[in-house]
């Protein structure tokens, strides 16, 4: 058999690149999304007493679907900002996110997200942290408090609360003098299978405790429902996946909110 010259087999190997590694956290581009478009969110909406949103969710893999998303909501008129609830990435991998994030800067007004399981995957947490920010935050946009919650409880072990309980005891307890309603959203709704649903009817205790708590909002079930899981008036929306290329709108004034299901 005939010998290859060394410098070949070098050639040959150094020729071969890995593009990433599904562990790789050396993210590439901008970070901490969701602290600079809340500081844009509560600038742009600053006294207003209407404001409209709209909600997409679990765009995981389908990126065709989500530049047609971003498109769309391009042409929506009067909207102020977008809540993503989560699962962007499918695997947890870096390339994931990252182009997810790159699809989604193409929007107009600012977005915000929030962490989903898929998005727990590999090192998909840390990941989502330096890219998005962290998994419990809030903001107003007019008069409404955002609640953004984790609750994939499945994908965490029992050394922290998920939902966070003192994040929102907190919340609670600083509630801004200028909001007067409150909105909830996270990824997985309660009696789901990623919800610590131990803990879900003191959840619910806890979040009507916020001034005037209109409604919450979640995705991970991969279709549109509406449903009054405690018969306690409080309703949560379900977003469907991308991939059925609909978004929630919702417009909140001083008498309440109101929602439409918009296709693209």
């Amino acid at each position: 058999m005939m010998k290859r010259p060394l410098f070949l087999l070098f050639a040959a190997v150094t020729a071969c690149k890995v593009e990433y590694h599904p562990y790789d956290t050396r993210v590439h581009g901008e970070r901490n999304i969701n602290e600079k478009n809340i500081a844009r969110i509560e600038a742009a909406t600053e006294g207003k007493q209407t404001i409209r949103f709209a909600v997409i969710s679990d765009t995981q893999q389908w990126y065709d679907e989500t530049e047609k998303a971003v498109e769309a909501l391009n042409d929506c008129d009067g909207l102020d900002f977008v809540i993503h609830t989560g699962d962007l990435a499918d695997f947890g991998m870096r390339s994931e996110f990252e182009r997810q994030r790159d699809i989604l800067n193409k929007l107009h007004v600012p977005y915000v997200t929030i962490l989903g399981n898929h998005d727990c995957l590999a090192t998909g947490e840390t990941i989502f942290r330096m890219i998005f920010g962290s998994p419990d935050y809030a903001f107003t946009a007019g008069e409404v408090r955002f609640i953004c919650l984790n609750t994939n409880a499945l994908e965490f072990d029992h050394s922290e609360s998920v939902p966070n309980f003192h994040f929102i005891e907190q919340e609670l307890a600083n509630f801004p003098p200028n909001a007067k309603k409150t909105i909830v959203a996270m990824h997985a709704k309660p009696f789901s299978e990623q919800f610590d649903n131990n803990v879900a009817k003191v959840f619910q205790y806890a979040i009507r405790q916020f001034p005037d708590l209109q409604c919450c909002l979640n995705g991970h079930g991969h279709k549109f429902t509406i449903d009054d899981l405690f018969e306690d008036g409080v309703l949560y929306y379900q977003c469907d996946n991308i991939e059925k290329r609909t978004y929630l709108l919702f417009t909140v004034d001083e008498k309440g909110y109101a929602y439409e299901c918009i296709a693209f």
